[in-house]
């Protein structure tokens, strides 16, 4: 199958800028490119269709070029930002290419490593630039595109360095082009401004084809983007996100986006991802944890996803499913252990201890949400609890003088839920 067409089936293509030109291209080996903004030290589930698009051209045979933005990245992508962001120091963008560099490296092979762009841009002569490549740009279509428009309508200051960021991306493709062959720059739809900048340039100045290629932004029912969490960023890096938060965002997904997902984040065949997809109620978590244990393999390694299939299997049983019942009443006491458990197999649950002691006879709820830090005070923890998004051992609480007891604790703990995704594991030990 032509890799154009893979990637329809599957998804990815949200806008291209010429489909039977594309697909006659990738009848051939075709060199193409992805760049990252170095904004943070790591990257997030937004990253992850342009990574598993990048994978996908990769194992069709095409030739991956991934760029981190460090020279780019000293500007700052204004691209959906409602103000001017806050330029980033040299030392800090350097540190984010050399972390997000590795993190590259887990979704394609790279001979090279990832390539950052300063090494190119620093040697640009201002005044050639100028004469070379902005007399190419129109600042009229420039300030008509939605990423600077909706500024100005808005009220808020554009000022001169944003409106250079599409001209030096634009740069980066035209300068793949020429050094490496670069035909093709793939990314998120967010970025489809920037990338036909660079496909425009690459036709004004060298007078030959090249192609851009955007995948959609995965949403949730309401729009809203998904890999988003009350904490913030879904993150790739593991210090940040652990794998267990990883794989648990996604196994609570909504049903409807199940299929979707299969088809963009996996490399499982289109057919059993239509297979899941078709699985309606219970089976349907079949399904998404199919879709978690997949992703967290390709994100934090086989291992990684096993230890957090594990943790999950062993702190919610006896609950098929988060149970969304207003229940009080927790589950039976069992022992208790002699100390803190060194499980190696949590998947990266956060944890902390609770003497028993401090359960003569009973703690608040409440005090449990800020000591685990899943509440930022105990006025936070009733706003969350009057809300409906406090958790404890799958049971949602409904009122906000609920009080954990020695005799309401099982075995193994307890495992407290703020909203969807986060989580935070106590296990109860003896006194001393």
């Amino acid at each position: 199958m032509n890799a154009f067409d893979l990637l329809r089936e599957r998804g990815f293509v949200h806008s291209v800028s010429d489909a039977d030109g594309l697909r006659a291209a990738l009848g051939a080996p075709v060199t193409f490119y992805c760049g990252f903004d170095p904004s943070a030290p790591s990257l997030t589930a937004g990253h992850l269709l342009p990574l598993m698009m990048a994978a996908h051209l990769q194992r069709a045979g095409h030739r991956p070029v991934l760029v981190a933005g460090g020279g780019t990245g000293l500007i700052g992508d204004p691209t959906g930002k409602h103000e001017t962001r806050k330029l980033l120091d040299e030392s800090e963008v350097a540190g984010n290419v050399r972390a997000i560099a590795g993190q590259l490296a887990r979704f394609v092979e790279l001979d090279d490593g990832a390539i950052d762009n300063a090494v190119w841009l620093r040697e640009l002569r201002y005044l050639d630039f100028l004469r070379d490549i902005g007399r190419h740009f129109s600042v009229n279509e420039m300030l008509a595109a939605e990423t600077y428009r909706a500024r100005l309508d808005a009220g808020q200051p554009l000022n001169f360095v944003e409106l250079n960021y599409r001209l030096l991306q634009a740069y980066d493709f035209l300068h793949l082009f020429r050094t490496k062959g670069c035909r093709l720059q793939i990314g998120g739809s967010d970025q489809w401004g920037n990338i036909l900048a660079g496909v425009d340039l690459i036709r004004r100045v060298e007078g030959a084809p090249a192609f851009g290629l955007v995948a959609p932004l995965l949403t949730t029912s309401s729009g809203e983007k998904m890999g988003k969490t009350a904490a913030g960023a879904l993150w790739l890096d593991p210090a940040r996100t652990a794998p267990f938060a990883f794989y648990q965002y996604w196994i609570n997904i909504e049903d409807a986006k199940v299929e979707q997902a299969l088809g963009l984040l996996t490399f499982l065949p289109m057919e059993r991802v239509r297979a899941l997809g078709g699985l309606r109620g219970p089976a349907a978590r079949e399904a998404k944890a199919i879709l978690a244990s997949e992703l967290a393999a390709i994100v934090h390694g086989a291992e990684a996803a096993q230890a957090a299939r594990e943790a999950a299997r062993a702190l919610f049983a006896g609950a098929a499913a988060p149970d969304e019942t207003p229940i009080r009443r927790l589950p039976t006491f069992g022992e208790y252990p002699t100390g803190v458990e060194t499980a190696s197999r949590d998947g990266g649950v956060p944890t902390s201890s609770l003497a028993l002691a401090e359960l003569r006879p009973s703690i608040p709820v409440t005090e449990l949400f800020v000591r685990t830090g899943l509440a930022s005070s105990r006025g936070a923890a009733r706003r969350l609890i009057l809300q409906g998004g406090a958790y404890v051992n799958e049971v949602r609480v409904t009122d906000v003088e609920s009080t954990v007891s020695r005799t309401e604790v099982p075995t193994h703990g307890l495992l407290l839920r703020a909203g969807k995704k986060r989580y935070h594991r106590i296990v109860v030990v003896l006194d001393g």
